[in-house]
């Protein structure tokens, strides 16, 4: 073969890949080149609400025209927080897709109102786990593995994940903990080489980070903040905007303060005011300009400006409710409101529909006996039993809904709090002495909740509940129907035990009604009293999929319901 025709057969065969990748396997190429990066770090100290203003500005941007996700990094070395004490992370938000995951990914789906995902959520745990698979693969042809370049490395290309499918203008990344802590390390390093690659007008940094006011000097200390910003620096990340948590207003000579000793201008330097509500948070960015500011920086024109109509009509119902009911939530982690976060925002959102407060009266399982249930529980207008695991604080939940039940008080029950209903109901109903959960008691006589069969050999705990979201067909003459005005939904799971198929018949003869079932497996996912003014128990979780734009169904209506009996 002469030279110019084994030429031609490489030029041939090259780009016959190329036609075989781009046409028949539909991959896209390059595009990830313009897509826009954002990355939040705090400092100084947590809770600052780097989430709120990320999901804040990510809700401008949206208004404006742009097509915007949110994800979260965080720091710690768990694969994920499935298997954390709520006590210790607060709430584990469950994903359409079955990732458990950070808090904040609740407050991004009810901020922009687009469901999120695996890849919305990474950890130091997922990151390491994926390295250590490599190596132990051999795919680093025994070269060391070191944090630079190969932890950094797996960082960065999952931070680009959402950018490279071509769905999103802009891609805003949380950066969990704040500057300085020893995990955090890794991902800020990350974010200087992507800052580089990039190029400044496709990836900028918000610092977030604390301008205290100190009430003995009757002023606000900028000193904070400048360390916090020098220690990002001493990473190689210089910020690009600073937004100052505060609790005064800050003054233009702050401003222009911190702007000549954090290498920032004037205008770059952004006011996050205490909120009466999170709600409130997207308003005040607005009027701070962030989401111009951030537009400048990243070279684009805006598509639009910001109405936030449905979002103000959603504010203005909830700042001036007609009415009034009071909830009592019953869990063992009521300590840690954001234990229940997805919940009590769920509230907030059916609140809002019916023109009416909802006040949350935190009532602790274990503290709940037959004795002092009555006293505990009296004035409620709705009782709502929430999620949970194990054995601690279940007499308590049980008694709660015995309560519900005899005096004709709106019921609600999620998850567990469904399955205590089933339990007090063949208890106190049927009277089947001793009915209970195989999670709680193993030997129990009648396991009206069992171990689900696809659980029964599962050894490891992280990851291995029924996850995501599953489909559910509902009997038209129930009240789950009449919330939700639809045959078929779909609704994220988070559990390992469900109604015992063995004692359906009998309970249903008793007057409580399976009103939802899996049309696949067969599985119970909800139970209802049909008798009772409102009396519903589900196996799955609404509260997650409840938005400012789109409150859920089920809480709307159990809301109504709560309100009605305040009536009486």
């Amino acid at each position: 073969m002469n030279k110019n025709a084994h030429f031609y057969k490489c030029f041939y065969l090259f780009y016959l890949t190329e036609f075989l990748e781009l046409v028949l396997l539909r991959k896209p190429k390059n595009t990830m080149s313009n897509t826009k990066y954002v990355f939040v770090t705090g400092g100084v100290t947590s809770s600052l609400g780097k989430g709120i203003i990320a999901a804040s500005l990510a809700k401008l941007l949206q208004e404006r025209g742009f097509s915007v996700t949110i994800q979260k990094l965080d720091p710690y070395i768990n694969i994920d927080p499935g298997t954390l004490n709520p006590y210790e992370h607060g709430e584990c938000y469950v994903t359409d897709d079955g990732a458990e995951t950070d808090l904040d990914l609740g407050h991004y789906e009810r901020f922009l109102n687009i469901p999120t995902s695996q890849a919305n959520n990474v950890t130091t745990g997922k990151i390491y786990q994926s390295v250590i698979n490599k190596e132990r693969k051999g795919e680093f042809l025994g070269k060391t593995v070191q944090v630079i370049p190969h932890i950094t490395d797996e960082i960065k290309r999952r931070v680009q994940l959402l950018g490279e499918t071509g769905d999103y203008d802009i891609v805003i990344t949380e950066i969990g903990g704040t500057v300085g802590d020893i995990e955090s390390l890794p991902y800020v390093e990350s974010v200087r080489q992507l800052l580089w690659e990039k190029g400044s007008e496709n990836a900028i940094v918000i610092h977030l980070t604390l301008v205290p006011y100190l009430a003995a000097a009757g002023e606000l200390k900028t000193k904070p903040t400048q360390h916090s910003v020098k220690m990002l620096m001493q990473s190689g990340v210089s910020p690009d905007i600073l937004v100052c948590r505060t609790e005064h207003e800050i003054s233009d000579d702050i401003k222009r303060k911190l702007a000549l000793f954090c290498n920032v201008k004037k205008e770059d330097v952004i006011q996050s005011i205490d909120a009466e509500t999170i709600y409130d948070v997207p308003n005040l960015m607005l009027e701070q300009g962030l989401d111009t500011v951030v537009l400048n920086k990243l070279k684009l024109s805006s598509k639009g400006e910001p109405a936030l109509k449905v979002w103000n009509q959603f504010l203005k119902k909830h700042k001036n409710p007609k009415s009034e009911v009071e909830i009592a939530l019953i869990g063992k982690y009521v300590e840690l409101h954001d234990s229940y976060k997805s919940i009590t925002e769920a509230f907030i959102h059916a609140g809002s529909s019916n023109e009416t407060k909802v006040k949350v009266r935190w009532v602790h399982s274990e503290g709940l006996t037959p004795k002092n249930a009555a006293k505990k529980l009296e004035g409620v207008n709705g009782i709502l039993v929430a999620p949970g695991f194990g054995d601690r604080g279940i007499e308590g939940k049980i008694r709660a809904v015995k309560y519900a039940r005899e005096n004709n008080i709106p019921f609600f029950g999620i998850c567990l709090g469904m399955q205590m209903a089933v339990i007090e109901y063949s208890r106190n109903v049927l009277g089947l002495e001793n009915a209970s959960s195989t999670e709680m008691n193993k030997s129990t006589k009648h396991p009206v909740i069992n171990l689900m069969e696809s659980q029964k050999g599962i050894t490891e705990k992280g990851g291995t509940m029924r996850l995501g979201a599953w489909d559910c067909e509902l009997k038209k003459d129930s009240k789950i129907f009449k919330a939700y005005k639809s045959e078929f939904i779909s609704e994220r799971h988070r559990h390992r035990f469900e109604f015992n198929n063995d004692y359906l018949k009998q309970i249903e003869a008793a007057g409580m009604k399976a009103t939802g079932m899996n049309p696949k497996t067969g599985l119970v996912e909800v139970v209802e009293i049909s008798s009772h003014p409102w009396f519903v128990g589900v196996q799955y979780h609404p509260e997650y999929k409840s938005t400012v734009l789109e409150p859920h169904p089920l809480f709307v209506d159990f809301i109504k319901a709560a309100l009605k009996q305040s009536k009486k």
